[in-house]
């Protein structure tokens, strides 16, 4: 007779926190490029704004200063907020910080951002609309994960703040686009832009603009996915097990 003895299965151990790639290298990236950003709109000199304000528009620059600046507190907030350790050892800051992303970055900027979009007509009407567009799914995307914490629907709420925080990083991948298609397009000025600059400036802000956010929000959509496949094939594989 042969006695056959099971091993007990151990949880799979998860990874230290410092041995997750992408939370140290997204925190420097995000506080790198807020040391960058915020000073000229803190300076109070509207001469120091790297956006052209409108003569028809006087408030252009305190309301662009302050996106900027609630925009920056999104962005600091939301390296902590995707913190997987961060989150599961202090979901009580994690909630406290979740309430400043929400209403003292996110939705503030948002708005913000919304007026500065429409108000800034220097880079043209593609730009313009991806702006708006951008606007409108972030503080929409940041409302229904609040509301979806609000319900205790945990999942909903982790889905949709995924997406608000692809929106809220968007801003880098922008500026990314921005340097490559300057690298790209201007050789191009003499040809294809018959020696605009204007057209040249318009054209390569179009092209970040609608590229910057796009894309991030496509990975986040994609990630969500991926993990959701992932969980139905672990729940068909236990179905048959159990079988």
């Amino acid at each position: 007779m042969t006695l056959t003895t099971e091993r007990p299965t151990t949880p799979p151990v998860k990874p230290r926190w410092w041995r997750r790639p992408w939370v140290a290298p997204l925190a420097v990236v995000a506080i790198a490029f807020v040391a960058f950003s915020l000073p000229p709109y803190l300076s109070l000199n509207p001469a120091r704004s790297r956006v052209p304000a409108p003569d028809f528009f006087p408030p252009h620059f305190a309301v662009l200063s302050l996106h900027v600046i609630f925009g920056s507190i999104a962005m600091i907030t939301c390296c902590l907020q995707i913190w997987p350790w961060f989150r599961q050892r202090y979901p009580r800051a994690h909630r406290r910080i979740g309430r400043v992303y929400v209403f003292g970055g996110c939705l503030p900027s948002g708005v913000l951002g919304l007026i500065v979009s429409v108000t800034t007509p220097y880079f043209g009407p593609v730009t313009a609309a991806s702006g708006v567009v951008l606007a409108s799914l972030w503080v929409a995307c940041t409302l229904t994960g609040w509301r979806m914490a609000r319900q205790r629907r945990f999942v909903d709420h982790r889905r949709w703040m995924i997406r608000s925080f692809a929106l809220t990083l968007s801003i880098i991948t922008n500026r990314l686009w921005g340097v490559v298609f300057v690298i790209v397009l201007s050789p191009e000025l003499e040809t294809t832009f018959h020696g605009d600059e204007t057209l040249l400036a318009s054209t390569v802000s179009a092209l970040s603009a609608w590229l910057g956010w796009v894309l991030p929000l496509l990975f986040a959509e994609w990630w969500l996915e991926r993990g959701d496949a992932a969980k139905r094939r672990a729940r068909t594989a236990s179905r048959h097990q159990a079988a």
